[in-house]
């Protein structure tokens, strides 16, 4: 834990110390002594291979999984004691698409946003603002099972912010999506961005990490390898992009 008496205004928003985890039958930890700060108002990029840790680490910061060992503290509430609070503050948007297929776009987010104390002329208007940013006016009334891959991306999108969290998570919100749906949720983030929000974004798409993050960390084998501004990551390691970057760290062998 970090010494009380700290103006919860100037620590980071999120905070995290010596995470572990190692799933029942494994042979090896899931997260083996992972920190991280996250400051506020950032993208912060967590990049890594397949298996490197990204998604325990994503639900453990969530609260969906529970560490054997390690602190966690999001706007300076630990996440052990005060899972409620800090639910109030955080939002996901999961890699899979997390919404019911028979009800409508306007629905989902109507639900959620439900499930987040909002009603009434509140909700409405909180849904046409998700709808608006996310460019979905023109399909709020489809089902989901009949939308496309980039709409389904972009609701899965409005679903995570409808209740304005001060923290968002993202796992890989643009996998398998056309070139305009993927434009237009990098324009999304970058708005969020400018509203204050905090996001913590994975990909494999170096070149979306580039461009987005201020700041970013490598994981493998569920530990931080490197953490940074990239641009300065890059220059230590004498790389001219992130992707080389990355496969410098972390190597070239195929991850299965």
């Amino acid at each position: 834990m970090r010494a009380n008496g700290c103006d919860p205004e100037k620590m980071p928003q999120l905070w995290a110390r010596d995470l572990t985890l190692r799933y029942p039958g494994a042979s090896k930890p899931a997260l083996a002594g992972l920190s991280l700060e996250v400051n506020r108002g950032e993208i912060f990029g967590l990049l890594g291979p397949n298996g490197a840790g990204k998604s325990t680490a994503i639900g453990v910061l969530c609260t969906l999984l529970t560490a054997d060992t390690g602190e966690v503290e999001i706007r300076a509430l630990n996440l052990r004691t005060q899972k409620k609070k800090v639910r109030s503050l955080i939002g996901l948007v999961p890699q899979d698409i997390a919404l019911y297929p028979s009800l409508t776009i306007r629905e989902n987010l109507s639900y959620f946003g439900t499930l987040h104390g909002l009603k009434g002329e509140s909700l409405r208007q909180r849904v046409d603002e998700c709808l608006a940013l996310t460019g979905l006016e023109q399909h709020a009334r489809r089902r989901i099972q009949t939308c496309s891959g980039g709409i389904k991306r972009r609701a899965n999108l409005a679903a995570g912010i409808v209740h304005r969290p001060e923290l968002l998570f993202l796992d890989e919100p643009t996998v398998g999506i056309d070139a305009q749906s993927r434009h237009m949720i990098l324009c999304n983030l970058q708005e969020l961005k400018r509203s204050g929000m905090t996001m913590i974004y994975t990909t494999h798409y170096m070149e979306e990490a580039q461009q987005l993050c201020a700041r970013i960390a490598i994981m493998d084998q569920g530990q931080m390898i490197a953490q940074g501004e990239p641009e300065h990551l890059m220059a230590v390691q004498g790389c001219s992009d992130l992707q080389e970057l990355f496969l410098h760290l972390t190597g070239r062998s195929l991850r299965d």
